[in-house]
């Protein structure tokens, strides 16, 4: 689990496990519409997400604890003939500067309770006015949840209501079919928008 010895527990899963190489569907639909500005990619992982914000022209940095899977956003990174920062860090440590941040990127981290609550209200505190987060993350009652993260860590619509509030918040349910022997997924995709103007102080 990613609160459990993450860089560790990664290294292995990205050095043996075959990983989504596009990024999320709902990423690609709302940042298409975007002025690039800043970002930051929590857990990016092998950086699928954090390298399709830097095609477009953000200005992208890449949290992780695993090596191996920032070895992997390099190499993707540098195929792709893009810049992104990479930083081997739990997120968990992650402060932000306030409203530094035009773009937060959370996939598939799953924090328990206690731990969920402070990490998110920082990602809130980090957003420009008008500053957007995306959310990707097992439903409670998709196996994911149901077996090795516990359905406690699991997001719904009134949890990431919570968890992002006062940004205004446009919540999918993503099905999908199992895949390397794994049975079906049920996930939340969640598109948060703080209020404000672009370019404004708080």
């Amino acid at each position: 689990m990613v609160d459990e010895q993450p860089g560790e527990r990664w290294n292995r899963r990205y050095a043996e496990e075959r990983w989504p190489d596009q990024p999320d569907d709902l990423l690609v639909a709302r940042a298409a519409g975007l002025p690039a500005g800043r970002a930051v990619d929590l857990a990016c992982g092998p950086g699928r997400n954090a390298v399709h914000l830097a095609r477009l022209g953000w200005t992208v940095t890449g949290i992780d604890a695993s090596s191996v899977g920032l070895a992997q956003a390099a190499a993707r990174a540098g195929a792709a003939g893009v810049q992104v920062e990479l930083v081997e860090a739990d997120v968990r440590d992650w402060r932000p500067v306030a409203g530094g941040v035009d773009l937060v990127v959370v996939a598939n981290l799953h924090l328990p309770p206690g731990t969920r609550e402070p990490f998110f209200a920082r990602i809130v505190a980090a957003l420009a006015p008008g500053g957007h987060a995306l959310v990707v993350g097992h439903h409670p009652d998709s196996p994911g949840c149901r077996g090795s993260l516990g359905a406690e860590r699991g997001y719904t619509a009134e949890l990431l209501a919570t968890l992002l509030a006062p940004c205004r918040l446009e919540v999918h349910h993503v099905h999908r079919p199992g895949r390397d022997g794994r049975g079906p997924s049920h996930r939340l995709a969640a598109w948060a928008t703080l209020p404000g103007t672009p370019g404004t102080l708080c």
